[in-house]
């Protein structure tokens, strides 16, 4: 069989279809975020990035970067192999302090990323607990899903965000063993889970709530917790899963919970005990950066201006944009080629990174624009920013918002 022929002619319908992922060739500096250089056709130019997930551009504050290169000058580079064989360096263990002290927690347990930890403790969960039926919300990540479905365990799906159908598809399952499994700021869209009405309802049947909060942590609460830290109720959730690569300016994922829950995670999943560990430089930095914004909320109070200031003047100008009650800005464009050719023209005629969202990562129809304003976007690179895309709008006859 010709294999190559295969993946070329399935790669050239992705193409046609308008779902083809081009990555731009960008090199981040150190002390310029938003602004980074991009290599195209051997020169190098200035571009603003948009879309980026370190929302507080915490990968290059000086006390994360400093925290960084210290620990690889005391530690060295990697970090010698698992924590099971090469031993878990004192940075995690730290860190985990850390962390499980940032949600209130008794214990938690790091993993290489937030895909992995998603993955490796529903795998784990589901497959080592008797009988587990898990109730996932239709519209959860593909780490979260990942883990479900390698657990075996029987799965039940909820309509999204919609506590009622979960408490009767609770009332359904009886008896068993079950665990309710669901974020708190959906990425794609920006909405917020009612988390309130979620948590009641699964101590009403008993069940162990899991949420991941990857796109809140730091993000929002008094110390950065997450949504789960901004209600109050952090303490009524069995497990929450976060990330060390977005707000806090990283790189790993992690768990928190109960020390028998983080211990029989630790004790059983494979995704743990067969991966190289974090090196200890990623660890100290994350370190040093979630202590930075357990103290200082002026970063997220920053970010939360330049998301005002931006949806205000992305009204004004009619760009249509998805409303929620989160950092996300996801602007619709709802067709795939349009929505690949005004990323291209942002970059090469503005200056301006934002990668298109295409089908798998969201519904065909509903292509989009994901732009995440952080504290660091001025007045001037927003002002940028809507003019570019207003232009567009015309250019290349998208729809305008509704007033």
């Amino acid at each position: 069989m010709d294999f190559d022929a295969l993946f070329a002619r399935q790669l050239d319908a992705l193409k046609q279809e308008g779902n083809y992922r081009v990555f731009a060739d960008l090199e981040r500096r150190c002390g310029s975020f938003p602004r980074a250089g991009n290599h195209k056709d051997g020169a190098l130019r200035d571009v603003t990035i948009w879309c980026s997930n370190d929302y507080l551009g915490m990968g290059q504050h000086p006390t994360v970067v400093n925290a960084m290169v210290e620990a690889v000058q005391s530690c060295g580079t990697g970090a010698g192999g698992t924590r099971n064989i090469g031993g878990t360096n004192h940075h995690h263990v730290l860190l985990e302090r850390e962390l499980a002290d940032l949600h209130g927690k008794e214990a938690a347990l790091l993993f290489t990323s937030g895909y992995v930890s998603n993955w490796a403790a529903l795998s784990t969960l589901g497959s080592r607990i008797p009988n587990a039926v898990i109730l996932s919300d239709e519209k959860n990540h593909a780490s979260m899903i990942e883990g479900i479905r390698h657990s075996r365990a029987d799965k039940v799906l909820w309509k999204h965000n919609d506590w009622r159908d979960l408490d009767r598809k609770l009332h359904a399952v009886g008896d068993r063993p079950k665990i309710v499994a669901f974020e708190s700021v959906y990425s794609m869209d920006g909405d917020i889970a009612p988390i309130r009405e979620i948590v009641e309802v699964c101590e009403a049947h008993g069940a162990l709530s899991y949420i991941d909060e990857v796109h809140a942590v730091g993000m929002y609460g008094p110390h950065g917790g997450g949504v789960t830290e901004e209600l109050g109720l952090a303490h009524r959730i069995d497990l929450i899963e976060g990330t060390l690569g977005k707000a806090f300016g990283c790189v790993g994922g992690y768990i928190t919970g109960s020390t028998p829950l983080c211990d029989f995670i630790r004790s059983f999943a494979s995704g743990f005990i067969f991966t190289t560990a974090l090196p200890p430089a990623v660890a100290a930095a994350a370190a040093a950066s979630i202590r930075h914004l357990k103290a200082s909320g002026a970063e997220r109070a920053a970010q939360q201006d330049r998301v005002r200031r931006l949806r205000a003047r992305l009204d004004a100008a009619g760009i249509p944009h998805m409303a929620n009650g989160s950092h996300i800005i996801p602007v619709m464009i709802g067709d795939p080629v349009k929505c690949r050719m005004i990323s291209d023209i942002l970059m090469n005629d503005w200056g301006i990174y934002v990668q298109p969202i295409n089908y798998p990562t969201v519904p065909k129809g509903t292509e989009r624009l994901r732009i995440t304003p952080g504290p660091l976007h001025s007045d001037a690179d927003i002002d940028h920013l809507v003019a570019a895309l207003s232009a567009l709008w015309k250019r290349c006859a998208v729809a305008h918002a509704v007033a």
